[in-house]
């Protein structure tokens, strides 16, 4: 029961790595917030929270927006009192493309859910935190904001982005009960993989020496550890789950 008493404000939360770290975090005593588009299949997952006996809630959201950012948080704060972790897992990938192609109609976009819409979130739960005297924020980054990945040229940005605002929280309110940590995974099998060509996916399988790619519940365990106090000394740093695929470069 690590987070026992715990409110748990999860972006995302409805499907893939966020529902599986909504079901891990329910399992160790969480509160639960699912946080997610108003045309997500939310309800699954509030069914299989509630299964562990916690309490939880489906707020609709576009991290986009900011407007609809404050009102998540808002409503998250009103219902339970308090918030004390965050994950802001919500993100979209792309289409690859050469920079000299891109659209920026699509850089655009990426870049405002993947890096201004978590900034949005970040921004007001601070100002959350601030009032309450602390907490804690996990950020999905990806093993794109470590290095270069070819073709996916505004999702790199925006995950080398979220490593640093990461940081930055890390620097500025360490002193304030306040701490903050990245996810990095390499490609996780989760829905968003299936409609993939099997040439793309058996490429990626290729790509880690340990020649399968990463579970949700895999990257959930790592983001219990980040929002537990078994993590109480990590601040402004990554946790990287990739199979050994970086241990190549």
């Amino acid at each position: 029961m690590k987070l026992k008493n715990k409110v748990v404000f999860i972006t995302g939360g409805a499907s893939g790595i966020g529902k599986a770290s909504a079901i891990a975090a329910a399992k160790e005593g969480a509160t639960v917030v699912i946080a997610d588009l108003a045309s997500s299949k939310y309800e699954e997952t509030l069914v299989e929270i509630e299964f562990n006996k916690v309490q939880s809630l489906f707020v609709p959201i576009d991290v986009a927006n900011v407007e609809s950012v404050k009102k998540a948080i808002q409503t998250t704060v009103e219902k339970f009192g308090r918030l004390d972790v965050a994950f802001n897992n919500a993100g979209i990938a792309g289409s690859y493309s050469d920079i000299h192609d891109l659209e920026e109609e699509q850089w655009q976009h990426i870049i405002d859910v993947n890096l201004t819409g978590q900034f949005y979130c970040i921004k007001y739960e601070l100002q959350q935190f601030l009032k309450q005297g602390g907490g804690i924020i996990v950020n999905m980054a990806s093993i794109a904001g470590l290095k270069a990945e070819n073709g996916l040229i505004p999702y790199t940005a925006a995950k080398h982005g979220m490593m640093g605002l990461t940081k930055n929280i890390a620097v500025q309110y360490g002193t304030q009960n306040i701490r903050a940590n990245a996810i990095c995974p390499y490609y996780i099998e989760t829905p968003l993989l299936n409609d993939l060509p099997a040439e793309l996916h058996s490429q990626w399988v290729n790509g880690t020496p340990m020649k399968r790619l990463g579970e949700a519940e895999e990257v959930a365990k790592a983001f219990i550890y980040l929002a537990s106090d078994d993590s109480s000394y990590c601040n402004g740093t990554h946790i990287l789950l990739d199979g050994g695929a970086l241990a190549r470069i």
